[in-house]
Parts: structure tokens; C-alpha cells; sequence
């Protein structure tokens, strides 16, 4: 009798016990972008890959998942992260009656699907956000601080330090498991000195692309943390410069028309060289002419004197003679 008590019992422990895996592998949703390297319970995660509740989701420091639920929810796992499916129940085919998710660090994209917003949950080290309809980029650091940026719809953030309220497009909050939180006011790249780390939220400041409408959601001007701040610094350089590279050949070609005028100067001092040296060069020629060179007016013109000195002594020695004569 105890016997088969006993096997009936054996039997039935088996039955539970195969059930239980059975349940638990129950696919909740799929990958539809993954980068890099994606983790989960069964090893690495490919595109059309089934995720499951209780899963732990892990990213590789340069990975990237993205995620559908069968309720049209959308989850995006940055680089360096880890969440687990904590609670998936079933309402029917196109909602659920609870989705909770566990993130212990790194950074993620929510984005509702067609459930009630009471029925989503996300759990941080530094409290719980609550969601409504919502789309919002939130952050864990490896202390457990947590950043949550609205992006549209509502939420809010609870925890030992009370509640936070996030109503307008791109408002933060910043709280941390000991209970601190900030008010929430819009995000600005300051926030990334804030945690401590400029590689979080990066679908926000364009370090990590996502695919599809997903990706569309970013903004608040966060973008200028990394490669529009780098733009927005660049530009007056960028455009300094060009008229300064265009002033250099301007400034040189004003002292090249000046260059041909300081020629100019000692080419009309030439002339007034040149009166004064006039005298000079007369007795220059005396001076050649004393060298003995040919065409030495100077000296020819000395010699004709003596010559017709000469002739003009003879002559009036023949009329001295000549009256001589004639007297006697």
C-alpha cells in the first residue's frame, strides 16, 4: 500500500519538477538588433533569438540588444549592462498583467506597449520607476545611482528618499540608493559629470545608434555632450580661420605694389646724381686725357693752341723780316 503511495508520490514530484523548466523557458519575447555581443541563459543572443522570463540579459562593453515583448513593449540594452525579465503575466495576446524588469547596472530605452501602465514595473538599486504610457532613457551606475530622463508620456521615481514626479519632455532625476534625490529639472550634459560617467546614456548624446522607431525618441540637446558639443566649439575655429587664411595673401600684396615704388626712389635720385657729377665727368675727360687715351679731346684742343701759337709767332717773324728788308 505504502509502496505505491510511495511511487505515486515519485511520479508526481517528477511530473512538477519537469514542469517547472517548462515554465520558466517560456518565451516572453525576441532580439531584433543585437551588436557586438548579448548574453543570456543559453549563451549568446541573435537577432530572432527568443528571450524568456527570469532571463538575465547581458551586454558586452561595446554591445547593444533590442527587444520586443509580445505586448509591443520595446527594450534597449546599452553596452555594459546587465537587467533580468523578473515577472511576465499573461492578460491575453496583446497585453499583459504584469511586466517587471530588474536592471542592476548599465543603460537602457524603455518604450510602452499595449498593456495597462499599471502593469509596468522597473526595478533600480535606488528605487522603482513607475511607468504611464511612457518613453524615457534611464541609467544604473555601478553604485546603484540611477538617472531616469523622461522623453514622452509621464513617470515617475520612487524611493527611500520619496518620490519624483517627471511630467515635461527630457525632465531628470538623479537618486541614489542612500535615499538622495534631485528635483526633477531638464537634463543637460552636466549630468554625465554628475554620475560619474560620460559613456551613460548614450542613445541620448548619439554614442549608441539604436534601429527603428526606437531610435527616434533621442534628443534633449543631450547630443552635445559628445559630438555636437565637439561642433559647436569646432565652428568658430572652423570659420576664424578662413578669412585669416585669406588675409595673409592680401597683406602680402600690398607690400608687393610698394616694392616695385622703393625702386623708384634711387631711380629719380639718379638724376639729381647725375647734375652734380656733370662738372666731373667734363674733368673726367681732362683727366683721361692725361692718361693719353684715344679721343682725348683735351688734348687735342691744347695742341691745335700750341700749333697756332706757333704758326702766329712764324707769321709775324716774316713781317718782321719782310719790313727788315724793305727798311734797308
Amino acid at each position: 500500500m505504502w509502496g505505491w503511495r510511495a511511487v505515486s508520490v515519485a511520479v508526481l514530484c517528477i511530473a512538477l519538477n519537469g514542469a517547472w523548466p517548462a515554465l520558466a523557458a517560456e518565451p516572453v519575447g525576441q532580439a531584433v538588433v543585437i551588436k557586438t555581443q548579448v548574453t543570456g541563459q543559453s549563451g549568446s543572443i541573435e537577432v530572432d533569438t527568443r528571450v524568456h522570463r527570469n532571463e538575465r540579459i547581458k551586454t558586452s562593453q561595446s554591445g547593444l540588444g533590442q527587444f520586443v515583448f509580445r505586448d509591443g513593449t520595446k527594450l534597449a540594452v546599452g553596452w555594459g549592462s546587465s537587467v533580468v525579465i523578473d515577472k511576465y503575466v499573461f492578460d491575453d495576446s496583446q497585453s499583459v498583467k504584469k511586466l517587471t524588469i530588474r536592471a542592476a547596472k548599465g543603460t537602457f530605452r524603455w518604450v510602452s506597449g499595449n498593456s495597462n501602465s499599471s502593469a509596468y514595473q522597473i526595478l533600480t538599486p535606488a528605487g522603482t520607476i513607475g511607468v504611464r504610457g511612457t518613453a524615457f532613457d534611464f541609467y544604473v551606475g555601478p553604485d546603484g545611482t540611477t538617472a531616469v530622463v523622461l522623453l514622452n508620456g509621464a513617470a515617475s521615481f520612487c524611493g527611500p528618499g520619496g518620490c519624483r514626479q517627471l511630467q515635461q519632455r527630457c525632465d531628470c532625476v538623479v537618486a541614489k540608493p542612500n535615499g538622495d534625490m534631485s528635483a526633477a529639472r531638464r537634463v543637460d550634459p552636466s549630468i554625465l559629470a554628475t554620475l560619474g560617467n560620460q559613456r551613460a546614456l548614450p542613445f541620448l548624446s548619439g554614442n549608441q545608434r539604436l534601429a527603428g522607431g526606437i531610435g527616434m525618441l533621442g534628443g534633449c540637446n543631450m547630443a552635445s555632450a559628445a559630438p555636437e558639443r565637439k561642433d559647436r566649439t569646432r565652428p568658430p575655429p572652423a570659420v576664424a580661420p578662413a578669412p585669416q587664411r585669406q588675409d595673409p595673401p592680401q597683406r602680402q600684396a600690398e607690400p608687393q605694389k610698394e616694392r616695385p615704388n622703393k625702386p623708384d626712389k634711387p631711380h629719380h635720385d639718379k638724376p639729381h646724381h647725375d647734375k652734380p657729377d656733370r662738372p666731373d665727368k667734363h674733368d673726367g675727360h681732362g683727366r683721361h686725357d692725361d692718361d693719353g687715351k684715344p679721343g682725348n679731346h683735351g688734348l687735342d684742343h691744347r695742341g691745335h693752341e700750341r700749333h697756332h701759337d706757333r704758326d702766329h709767332d712764324n707769321d709775324r717773324n716774316r713781317d718782321r723780316g719782310h719790313n727788315f728788308n724793305r727798311g734797308r
